[in-house]
């Protein structure tokens, strides 16, 4: 949608929204939201909506702590669990200093920057994400339990499968907000779900993410359910992954070609940038300590290696055709902050044309069964959270990428995090403490 400030007036007027919600994310991928009326919407426009920056984790200190909201009138979504009377609707906001000027944390700027970035260079990078999440059920008072909604395994039906009316409630409800779910099913673990929305520009998938986890959230707790996005809330079942598929395109034409038809030249540099910064970045892919119980199990990757089709890799290459040729990226998980992440991500395939970078052979085995002779020869993915820490304190190109600023905020808090997980006598407890609600 490309609608205007004037065009979203008129709309809301003509159909009886009251309340419009300006929402936001914190570095961390939190999402945040401050509600005004109806009436106030023209002003928000123009002279935006302040709020107390030093209340945000990573944003801004006490001395200076005034910021604005400018809603960004292509993200117009009115909430179809919020009916009449008193409609809801909500945008997607861009953060500004008093003075106008763009706020530098804010990770929706950074990665409008880098699609620029790409459309300079000619190419309009298109991104679909496959968000995995478990559902638990409540208990009396409406707290979340750690007790799977159902059995079911990958692909079950009912009676196994008691989360088939959940997703398509989920479904019916994105349509509505002008999300396109593509495929739907129950995952592996019990209570795991996968909803699959059509692939976009990076700054479209990013605000749709976080529009699906809402959307998630609220239509679980609508039916008496709790939505978990944690990495890994159950440690000896399936963790959650967030698969992240990648294309190019050029004058409006997939640049990935099919596997018989063979590589672009600009694809596999692209493919060998993201490969080759994959570990450096992983503490924004994989942000909290609980993402590192899900690596090497569950075809979540170990090493740094890529290959058509398997899923015991990084990266893989799907079969696919036409517009849908694709890389996908398969570390990341849905506790990410898509902005930056996807900012992180395009930025590394970029740099990978730039420099004509060259793509490594295909590992064609199965990592998870593999020998000591093949694993010992790949780069392993970082196993904690403070290995990831590490990696991306020596990285010239993250701090080129996010700046120094909301770099060392966003670090000096990972760290804190890190210590804490550390010191813990009890690991599942602080998992479950730390995340599991809030996730």
């Amino acid at each position: 949608m490309n609608h205007t400030a004037g065009e979203v007036l008129e709309f809301v007027r003509e159909n009886e929204v009251k309340f419009i919600r300006l929402s936001f994310c914190d570095i961390f991928g939190h999402q945040k939201n401050i509600s005004v009326m109806a009436e106030e919407l023209a002003a928000a426009f123009e002279n935006g909506v302040s709020f107390d920056a030093h209340a945000i984790r990573g944003f801004r200190d006490v001395t200076e702590s005034d910021l604005f909201l400018f809603p960004d009138p292509a993200t117009l979504a009115v909430l179809p669990w919020r009916p009449g009377p008193g409609r809801v609707a909500r945008f997607y906001c861009d953060i500004r200093n008093p003075d106008g000027s763009e706020f530098l944390h804010d990770g929706r700027g950074l990665l409008k920057r880098v699609a620029s970035r790409a459309e300079k260079m000619g190419y309009v990078c298109k991104i679909g994400a496959e968000c995995e999440f478990y559902l638990f059920k409540t208990d009396e008072d409406g707290n979340p339990s750690k007790m799977p909604f159902d059995w079911g395994g990958y692909l079950d039906i009912a009676p196994l499968d008691r989360g088939e009316d959940i997703r398509r409630e989920i479904c019916l409800t994105l349509e509505e907000m002008g999300i396109k779910p593509e495929t739907s099913h129950h995952e592996q673990g019990p209570g795991q779900n996968e909803i699959d929305f059509k692939f976009g520009d990076a700054l479209s998938c990013a605000d749709n993410l976080q529009a699906f986890k809402s959307t998630v959230k609220a239509i679980a707790g609508r039916n008496g359910l709790f939505a978990s996005f944690m990495p890994k809330p159950i440690s000896d079942a399936p963790g959650s992954g967030m698969h992240v598929n990648l294309s190019l395109s050029k004058n409006g034409r997939n640049i990935f070609r099919q596997q018989g038809e063979g590589h672009s030249q600009i694809a596999e540099s692209f493919i060998a940038g993201i490969l080759s910064k994959t570990a450096e970045i992983t503490v924004f892919l994989n942000p909290i300590a609980n993402s590192y119980e899900r690596f090497g199990k569950y075809e979540a990757p170990k090493y740094v290696s890529w290959s058509h089709q398997n899923r015991s890799q990084l990266i893989r290459i799907p079969a696919a055709v036409g517009e849908k040729v694709r890389m996908e990226l398969r570390s990341p998980d849905p506790s990410l902050n898509p902005y930056l992440s996807f900012a992180l991500i395009i930025s590394a395939g970029l740099d990978g044309i730039d420099g004509a970078a060259e793509l490594p052979p295909p590992v064609d085995t199965d990592l998870f069964n593999a020998g000591t002779g093949i694993t010992q020869a790949l780069t392993a993915l970082p196993a904690t959270l403070g290995e990831a820490i590490t990696l991306a304190e020596n990285s010239a190109f993250v701090k080129s990428v996010v700046g120094d600023e909301l770099f060392s905020r966003y670090i000096t808090a990972k760290k804190t995090e890190e210590s804490e997980f550390s010191s813990a006598k009890d690991k599942d407890k602080f998992y479950s403490e730390r995340y599991f609600a809030r996730i």
